[in-house]
């Protein structure tokens, strides 16, 4: 999937926007090697080549009350 940036946007917020994560932000600088020259704050317009599908997410983890 092509994304393109708009004003303000860093990789892990186009991540977190369109994926749901940060988690694949080194899968789209691995994608895309000429954002890391373009510094943290992407030009609007930039396009963004994602990964096709979205790292798996974590597995959850159940909380334990202290008073059950």
């Amino acid at each position: 999937m092509r994304v393109h940036s708009i004003q303000g946007d860093t990789v892990d917020l186009v991540c977190w926007r369109e994926l749901g994560s940060e988690r694949s932000v080194s899968a789209v600088l691995a994608r895309n090697p000429d954002l890391a020259a373009l510094g943290p704050v992407l030009p609007s317009g930039t396009p963004i080549d994602l990964p096709d599908t979205p790292p798996a997410t974590a597995p959850t983890i159940k909380l334990v009350q202290l008073w059950d």
